[in-house]
């Protein structure tokens, strides 16, 4: 079982950029910069006032025009040196408490005014900074948006610029995204052509059987013998056929027609009622109208897939069934559901059975039943046409298979 990597929310109320973080950060820093600054531009006015207090008190000592006058207007004998004295100290007083009380309010207004210029700025110059990054987080998201089909790993950054970090992660991730690229192109290539040539030599083993069988001094062992070997060459065509349909369905659908899901399950029920009435299983189709766009062929193959599947996994009971259901969703996507009666299915074997070569309760590859694609290829189908493919056990055993695929445009 595929351990699931937990994912953290991403709510924009919650959420605080990196570009937010960077602002809030040279914001604080220039902010605690001017407070320590018009800290110590404080302390020297106030020690530069200390000084020049002494020098104002011996100026008024020596002052020949008569002392100042008092707060009431009066001024102070000139021979009471202790009234010109306290007289002074508090004019002086009076001087520093507004000069230091003018200083700290004009330069608090002038730092939270260059303070948010300093962020503004702030804010633009990180932008700039991270506008790289954005540009790799927005290619890494539509790579991950696009179809199954497509994967998008053709897109590129390339980005240009001065060569620091940004740039480093900017070309590592094309690094990454090419050889990714050419891994599943070559993974593509190498199972349509092992299958491709798998074939001729299965042609010819089959020609060479039937000509030994058809020969008149042939006897009843051989042609037992033969039969056992097209048995086995045909169990063989149809892993071939099917690596080979796995491989074409794996691609974008390059032109998709308008097609009606009920259409082809009428059809394929059609196709495959001797197949069901040889297998005991009774064959139940409800089709509704399900119009959607694709490809007619693959999505007949799917739709085959998932009855045959239905029939060959059956109860091998009387009383089993297979029931074919589609209709419009809502929203407007067309919906094909197969159920079937069958075994009990453990839930969490489900997942497994989507993929290539792997069916319940069987280690081979390729059996009476089948090859173990029939699933894969549905999956397959359903995700070159932007759709999903699910399932879960049904009650009293069996299984469900569900395919929801897009609307149909226009």
């Amino acid at each position: 079982m595929r351990r699931q990597t937990r994912r953290r929310p991403t709510d924009a109320r919650r959420r605080i950029t990196l570009r937010t973080r960077l602002t809030l950060i040279y914001g604080g820093m220039f902010l605690a910069a001017g407070v320590v600054l018009l800290g110590a531009t404080y302390a020297l006015f106030q020690q530069r006032l200390g000084g020049e207090a002494s020098l104002t008190a011996e100026g008024s000592e020596n002052a020949t025009n008569g002392a100042p006058a008092d707060e009431q207007g009066s001024r102070p004998p000139l021979t009471d040196e202790a009234a010109v004295d306290e007289w002074s100290n508090a004019q002086t007083d009076r001087l520093e408490d507004a000069a230091a009380a003018s200083l700290l309010t004009q330069g608090s207004l002038a730092l939270l005014v260059v303070g948010g210029v300093a962020a503004g700025f702030g804010w633009l110059v990180a932008g700039r900074v991270l506008a790289p990054l954005r540009r790799v987080t927005e290619t890494a998201r539509r790579i991950a948006a696009a179809p199954a089909a497509d994967r998008g790993l053709h897109e590129r950054i390339s980005l240009s610029g001065p060569d620091d970090e940004v740039r480093d992660l900017a070309d590592a991730f094309d690094v990454m995204v090419e050889r990714l690229d050419r891994s599943f192109d070559g993974q593509r290539r190498f199972v349509a052509n092992a299958s491709h040539e798998l074939r001729t030599p299965l042609t010819v083993g089959r020609a060479l059987v039937e000509m030994a069988m058809h020969r008149t001094s042939a006897s009843a062992d051989v042609r037992r013998l033969g039969e056992h070997l097209l048995e086995i060459n045909t169990r063989h065509e149809r892993l071939i056929n099917g690596l080979l349909l796995l491989a074409g369905s794996d691609r974008e659908i390059p032109e998709r027609l308008p097609v009606d899901l009920a259409d082809i399950a009428a059809h394929v029920a059609t196709q495959t009622e001797k197949e069901a009435r040889l297998a005991g299983v009774a064959l139940r189709e409800e089709a509704d109208e399900a119009p959607t766009a694709g490809d007619a062929l693959l999505l007949e193959r799917l739709v085959q897939n998932l009855v045959e599947n239905g029939i060959r996994h059956n109860t091998g009971e009387p009383g089993g069934w297979v029931r074919i259901t589609s209709r419009r969703l809502a929203d407007g996507r067309a919906e094909l559901e197969v159920s079937n009666t069958g075994p009990v299915v453990p839930p969490y074997e489900v997942p497994a059975l989507f993929e290539p070569f792997r069916r319940l309760g069987q280690d081979r590859v390729i059996t009476a039943r089948g090859a173990g694609l029939g699933l894969s290829i549905v999956r397959s189908v359903a995700r070159a046409h932007d759709g999903e493919a699910t399932a879960r056990p049904r009650e009293g055993g069996g299984l469900v298979v569900v395919v929801t695929l897009p609307a149909c445009p226009g």
